[in-house]
């Protein structure tokens, strides 16, 4: 008898128990899914609050002053400059071209968000830089200090030291906002167009670590500068440099079955080992996106621009990982998940979407769950975690693996401030929601 009453309990409860687990009572598409990353659309608000970390965090250590060495007393006015003056030490170098794309950033999440904070930012460090280097100058031809604080500003000796800061300052000077910025502007574009070492048909290159070495790299520590200048002076030019430079190096660099760019070329070798370096293959979509940006409907070449940025986008979109990053190595998925480039990418593909350039539906998606992985790295500080230090060129893969990730890599502020202004647009325009589970695109 007891066993009998046992039993019935048993199946009264067996209904209630299925609601759970069986497929003819629950809805187990729509199950709640445990994703690594938070998978539904941000609100822009919540897409703002992430970079007002950042914006909090950079403003406070890179402060817009100088400093007497010796003493640590902040310079009054910049007369009383001399070989003893230094920037005041923070987390980051005011000159380098990784800032050049943090002040890009915050011009764009200042345009993006109407939040004059971010425009301050860099027109206020970029009227320092205008006001002093007439002070400096001097002081650098009279003693040759290479210790001097604007060195690389007055006397640039690479691409790193003048493609994104010249950039930045013409966008800057684009928008009206510093006076005087103009003799720095074309002291570094005199360096890019008639100093910089070029291969025999033009091409940008460097002796490092080979005679004549390509670095994809330096694509967006040239190009975007020439697009500027053209754009800021209507020279044809600087547009027709800046199409042969991406035209060149796409015709020796990218892998038309992959999609994407090996890291390195060298002239002379017999084989070039592929490398896809993510945040190298970074620099060079985000160099296509600002030259598209600023380069005439009409020139010859823009076709061949728009053609390449295509299919770079669709050679990157087959390698984004089921968390919303991109590998360190493109295509070795044993290689680390790297913010910087996911956050290049983010930009890139959200801001083509707005331009036209590509399909929202097939894209945008993709673009929004690379924001919210990327966002995961922005820590309480506002510090950016996940970025791969600076890298040179290796030709083994062990190189590429071990590269260190560090809260200092200044490369990854510039990136996830213009991706989350892209983003932050993209929310404003489009219409993004769960349908059936899946995250969609469609027309507001």
């Amino acid at each position: 008898m007891k066993r009998i009453l046992f039993s019935c309990l048993l199946c009264a409860a067996l209904p209630a128990f299925a609601q759970k687990a069986n497929d003819v009572t629950a809805p187990l598409h729509a199950l709640k899914v445990n994703y690594p990353v938070p998978y539904d659309p941000p609100a822009p608000e919540a897409v703002k609050k992430v970079l007002d970390r950042i914006y909090d965090y950079l403003d406070a250590v890179t402060p817009p002053q100088f400093i007497n060495r010796n003493s640590g007393a902040v310079l009054s006015s910049l007369s009383g400059a001399d070989t003893s003056t230094i920037f005041k030490p923070g987390d980051f170098r005011l000159t380098s071209y990784e800032w050049g794309v943090t002040y890009s950033g915050m011009l764009q999440v200042g345009a993006a968000t109407g939040d004059k904070k971010y425009i301050d930012y860099t027109t206020r460090r970029m009227q320092l830089l205008a006001d002093a280097v007439p002070v400096f100058k001097p002081l650098f031809e009279k003693y040759k200090n290479r210790s001097n604080p604007l060195r690389s500003v007055i006397d640039p000796h690479a691409l790193d030291d003048a493609g994104a800061m010249c950039a930045a300052m013409i966008k800057t000077e684009r928008a009206g906002a510093v006076k005087n910025l103009r003799p720095l502007i074309d002291n570094f574009m005199q360096y890019i167009f008639t100093k910089e070492f070029r291969l025999p048909d033009g091409t940008l290159a460097r002796n490092r670590p080979h005679p004549n070495t390509i670095w994809l790299d330096d694509l967006y520590m040239a190009v975007p500068a020439l697009a500027q200048m053209g754009k800021l002076t209507g020279d044809q030019k600087y547009f027709d440099d800046a199409v042969k430079q991406i035209t060149q190096f796409s015709e020796r660099m990218f892998n038309k079955e992959k999609n994407v760019y090996m890291h390195g070329w060298v002239q002379g070798m017999q084989e070039h080992p592929q490398f896809h370096w993510a945040r190298a293959n970074g620099w060079a979509i985000m160099t296509k996106v600002e030259l598209l940006d600023v380069l005439p409907e009409n020139h010859p070449g823009r076709a061949k621009v728009l053609e390449l940025l295509r299919a770079h986008i669709k050679g990157l979109a087959a390698y984004q990982s089921g968390s919303g990053f991109w590998h360190q190595l493109l295509d070795r998925n044993d290689s680390y998940l790297e913010t910087s480039a996911t956050a290049i990418y983010t930009y890139c593909i959200a801001h083509a979407i707005q331009k036209g350039w590509i399909d929202p539906v097939a894209y945008g998606p993709m673009a929004l769950l690379a924001w919210n992985a990327v966002s995961t790295k922005v820590n309480d500080k506002g510090q950016v975690e996940g970025t791969c230090v600076g890298t040179g060129m290796g030709f083994e893969p062990a190189f590429y693996y071990y590269r260190p990730v560090n809260v200092y890599a200044a490369h990854g502020y510039g990136p996830v401030l213009l991706a989350g202004a892209a983003i932050y647009d993209l929310l404003q325009k489009n219409k993004y929601r769960i349908n059936d589970s899946a995250l969609q695109y469609y027309e507001k």
